[in-house]
């Protein structure tokens, strides 16, 4: 009975001393000034994280005080592995009193689940710190040392990080676009909400363009998809890309069926860029043209081409043939899924043959007609301006089998063909409209710019105030130049344009950062593979690469990626080619000082000469200009420039051979004057014999010796060189064994430059 007495006893002292610990945290961090509530709070939550106590919104906001970040933060990191977590993370952020008064948080209990992930970390190899022995708490007032932060090793991203692309479209609802980007539906509606969007319900339909937003805030590439229902479908032009081989008569051709002479007036006899144009044939039908270059570089502007058009013209040359170009506009065509009717220039010339040129485009899997296929072939002369009639007939045949329609009411969706800075008119674009009316004053978002439309011209420059389906136009008003191949969309504000635009750019930029930082990896990842297979020789003997460095400058903004994607595909092992920036328009001062404090040269391609002030303080800085109308001459000074900086690699050849004719004796007359010397009687019979450089004996066409050369004579005369056909006396170091008959090769370093390459095509490129 007395030890029952005595075990309540106990029992009952326990609980209230439980309890007095229970509420000393509380009353202690009231009493105690802010300099030290920091620590206190520290230590009495860690205590509820060990007691599994409960806490109030009230008492948790009870500790929030400008001098607790660091004693939260702390407790952050020990509370990770509990939902505790989530508490002082609403603490960190300030938030603790938003929580209901009467609702109680069980802060720090570690729920079975918590532990689980806690000890899956763990076998993981994240180790936890052992329990020490207890010590008695002083009390020392020094604040707790943070360890230095220690950032962490980045991580190679896998398929999973791949961004993926959703199809969004006009009233979609969140629950929709939420099961579409894999995100939850409260995700989705804080977004929304951040954008300052209002939520009644999660079947509320949602516009494109706030739906394009969230999916940029997530992470999701997007494609827009118009609904046709609600508007008339009616007939529209067909939009023709001409393509093929540079110098097969592409532009020719066109200015035979428009009656004009624009190939006459191109630099170099070449189309540098992508012009659009609307041409009446004689039967009265409309055909909008897109001319595109056919050199090599401008490969980003045919597939451009290819992928707004509704018809591909491949052209190719009756003497020539198919070609390297010719191909690359049959896999761009059947990449977009485009038609192809394929137009056999120069037939008038005494070389011409167009059945070979049947049989190579059917043996490259061109079904043609004649061959049982659905690609119509047609035989021009765009110099004789025969076969034009069945050209546009071929055409006519051709669009009326598709059945091109458009809806023509509507905000238009269009697409930027090529973008230019004009002095005094701002930003320009060259765009064809797909679907719907472009009109003057609407704010249109252009990739990642926006703007109000100012002013809309057609294709001789005439003033208009809309512009229907199939119609290049060129627009001004944008705040900024867009890229080439960028999609125009109507929006109904400016402030849904400058929302959308802000989101692209963010996005945009954060791509190019997770792209920079997946190069650097890949770059590691192969410097890594090459120090393990390399030898510490051929790693001191391999050449250090050197950087250069480009300012690219162009009229357009096509070529100035055209250019910038030829650059950076002469990157070679031995010179690292960069393209440190990019624009539209002449070489200004700040494209000098750009260069100036990044030391890279400056290439302007189809622009006018720099002011004469600017020029001769680039020469004063050192800064090369490159500058050129046509690209040919254009990569071949770029070619010669890298070469010019490349280290080269060093290579061991051989300089000179010599035949053993005789061979001679010296004795040492002395211990101090070393051991006897053989002398190789020799006659140079190829090449020249070097004393500074090593020298190998063969016998037999086999190697016996290598060794430097320790002497060197000619009528006992020491000399440096022996030419061909003298004879010398020659002195291997360490070498005793010389035979009549043996030959001594004279070896020598010497630096082998890269070569740059060009083909017929344009292609070029950088062999090491």
């Amino acid at each position: 009975m007395g030890m029952d007495a005595g075990h309540s006893a106990g029992k009952k002292d326990g609980k209230t001393a439980k309890k007095k610990e229970e509420t000393y945290w509380h009353r202690e961090c009231k009493s105690l000034p802010d300099y030290n509530r920091g620590r206190q709070s520290l230590y009495c939550m860690f205590s509820c994280l060990r007691k599994n106590l409960t806490l109030t919104s009230n008492e948790a906001a009870a500790l929030v005080s400008p001098n607790l970040s660091e004693a939260l933060r702390s407790l952050t990191i020990l509370a990770r592995y509990t939902e505790g977590y989530y508490l002082c993370r609403e603490l960190l952020a300030g938030n603790a009193g938003t929580c209901s008064n009467q609702t109680f948080i069980r802060t720090f209990h570690a729920t079975p689940k918590a532990l689980g992930r806690r000890f899956d970390d763990e076998a993981l190899g994240s180790k936890t710190a052992k329990k020490g022995k207890f010590k008695k708490r002083t009390k020392s007032t020094a604040p707790p040392v943070e360890k230095p932060y220690i950032p962490p090793k980045l991580k190679k991203a896998g398929s999973s990080s791949a961004e993926r692309k959703i199809d969004i479209f006009e009233g979609m609802t969140i629950v929709e676009l939420a099961k579409r980007c894999g995100e939850s539906i409260p995700v989705v509606q804080d977004i929304l909400l951040n954008m300052g969007e209002k939520i009644g319900s999660e079947f509320d339909p949602l516009s494109i363009d706030v739906a394009e937003l969230v999916a940029m805030e997530v992470g999701v590439q997007v494609m827009r998809q118009h609904s046709v229902e609600g508007g008339e479908l009616l007939p529209r032009p067909p939009v023709v890309t001409v393509m093929g081989h540079v110098d097969h008569g592409k532009t020719s051709l066109l200015d035979a069926l428009r009656q004009t002479s624009v190939a006459a007036k191109e630099a170099g006899g070449i189309t540098q860029h992508l012009g659009a144009f609307v041409v009446s044939m004689s039967s009265g039908a409309s055909i909008t043209f897109l001319d595109t270059p056919g050199h090599a570089a401008f490969s980003a502007m045919r597939a451009r081409g290819a992928a707004v058009t509704d018809i591909v013209v491949l052209v190719v040359a009756a003497d020539d043939g198919v070609m390297p170009q010719t191909l690359e506009a049959i896999s761009h065509a059947k990449s977009a899924d485009v038609p192809i009717v394929v137009a056999i220039n120069k037939c008038d010339k005494p070389a011409a043959d167009p059945e070979r040129v049947k049989v190579q485009l059917a043996t490259e899997g061109l079904p043609l007609e004649e061959m049982g296929g659905d690609v119509q072939v047609v035989e021009v002369s765009a110099v004789k301006r025969t076969g034009l009639d069945s050209l546009e007939e071929a055409l006519l045949l051709q669009a009326e089998l598709m059945d091109l329609k458009a809806r023509s009411d509507g905000p238009a969706q269009a697409y930027v063909v090529e973008a230019r800075l004009d002095k005094g008119r701002g930003p320009l674009v060259t765009a064809i409209v797909k679907t719907g009316t472009l009109v003057c004053g609407q704010h249109v978002v252009v990739g990642a710019q926006w703007g109000k439309i100012r002013a809309i011209r057609d294709t001789v420059g005439k003033l208009t105030e809309k512009a229907n389906p199939s119609m290049p136009v060129e627009i001004e008003g944008l705040k900024g130049l867009p890229m080439a191949g960028d999609d125009i969309v109507v929006v109904h504000s400016e402030e849904r344009a400058r929302m959308l635009s802000d989101g692209r750019k963010k996005k945009n930029e954060r791509d190019r950062l997770n792209k920079k930082v997946a190069d650097r990896l890949v770059e590691e990842q192969d410097e890594e593979q090459s120090d393990d297979t390399e030898t510490p020789e051929e790693n001191r003997q391999k050449p250090k690469r050197v950087e250069l460095a480009f300012i690219v400058k162009g009229d357009v903004q096509g070529t100035v990626q055209a250019v910038t994607d030829v650059l950076k595909g002469l990157d070679s092992p031995q010179v690292n080619v960069t393209v440190v920036h990019g624009g539209v328009g002449p070489i200004s001062e700040s494209d000098v000082d750009l260069a100036q404090a990044c030391g890279a040269c400056i290439v302007g391609f189809n622009v006018r000469n720099p002011p004469t002030s600017l020029s001769q303080e680039a020469n004063r800085a050192g800064i090369k200009i490159i500058l050129h109308r046509v690209i040919y001459h254009l990569l071949e000074e770029v070619g010669k420039l890298i070469v010019e900086k490349a280290p080269g690699t060093l290579e061991t050849k051989v300089a000179g051979e010599a035949q053993v004719l005789s061979i001679f004796e010296t004795k040492g007359r002395s211990k101090a004057k070393g051991d006897d010397v053989k002398i190789a009687g020799c006659r140079v019979i190829d090449g020249r014999m070097k004393k500074a450089s090593s020298m190998r004996l063969l016998r037999s066409g086999e190697l016996v010796f290598e060794g430097c050369c320790a002497s060197l004579k000619r009528e006992k005369q020491d000399v440096e060189v022996v030419g061909k056909g003298s004879e010398c006396g020659l002195v291997i170091q360490n070498c005793f064994d010389f035979q009549v008959g043996d030959v001594i090769q004279c070896m020598e370093q010497v630096t082998r430059k890269p070569k740059f390459v060009s083909s017929e095509s344009g292609a070029v490129r950088i062999e090491c």
